[in-house]
């Protein structure tokens, strides 16, 4: 049985090939970044009187955990040699992202709103490119498209309409953390993993 039902090259996951100790460890990277979405959209969509300066910096935190995990699961898994690399780049790039809102949150909030955007198109196109025949795959394509209209919407956003994207980006992080969340704990199941 084949852990990969979607991907080309070596853009593809194969769960069946993975250890229960990697799954763990991609479950749990799945897990951190679902709850820390869910609970920063709760904190911008609850918080109406945050500065743009709070909603930024929660935004930059969220990027640099993201980031942080993507790293981390392109080190020391043992996925495919270009999923390995694009997870490193993209973890990268959302690192950066995280720290350069993080630093100057109101440096120009049309770049963070950009970031914010491709951050979320590329999480998608990830998600889609990540998908196992497991119990998770449905998930991770609600997850990936979810993500890629969330980023599309906030690119073509007016910056003017601020409080717009400060909505919609609380709502989508809700939305795409409680799909992690549940797509972390259906990850790898009735697979057959390697000890």
């Amino acid at each position: 049985m084949s852990g990969s039902t979607f991907g080309f090259g070596g853009l593809s996951l194969e769960v069946s090939e993975l250890t229960r100790k990697v799954v763990r460890g991609i479950r749990t990277g799945m897990v951190v970044t679902g709850v820390l979405s869910v609970v920063l959209g709760a904190l911008v969509l609850f918080w109406p009187g945050a500065t743009l300066d709070v909603i930024a910096v929660l935004f930059g935190l969220y990027f640099v955990v993201a980031g942080a995990v993507r790293v981390v699961t392109g080190l020391v898994t043992p996925l495919l040699g270009g999923l390995r690399v694009l997870n490193i780049l993209i973890g990268l790039l959302l690192l950066i992202a995280g720290v350069a809102a993080i630093r100057n949150p109101l440096a120009s909030l049309s770049v963070l709103a950009l970031f914010i955007g491709i951050a979320w198109i590329v999480e998608g196109i990830m998600s889609l490119t990540e998908v196992e025949s497991g119990g998770s795959r449905w998930y991770a394509i609600i997850y990936g498209i979810v993500s890629i209209i969330a980023g599309v919407v906030v690119l073509f956003l007016p910056v003017s309409s601020l409080a717009a994207l400060v909505i919609f980006g609380g709502v989508a992080l809700v939305v795409l953390g409680i799909v992690e969340v549940v797509r972390a704990f259906s990850f790898g199941r009735g697979m057959p993993l390697n000890y």
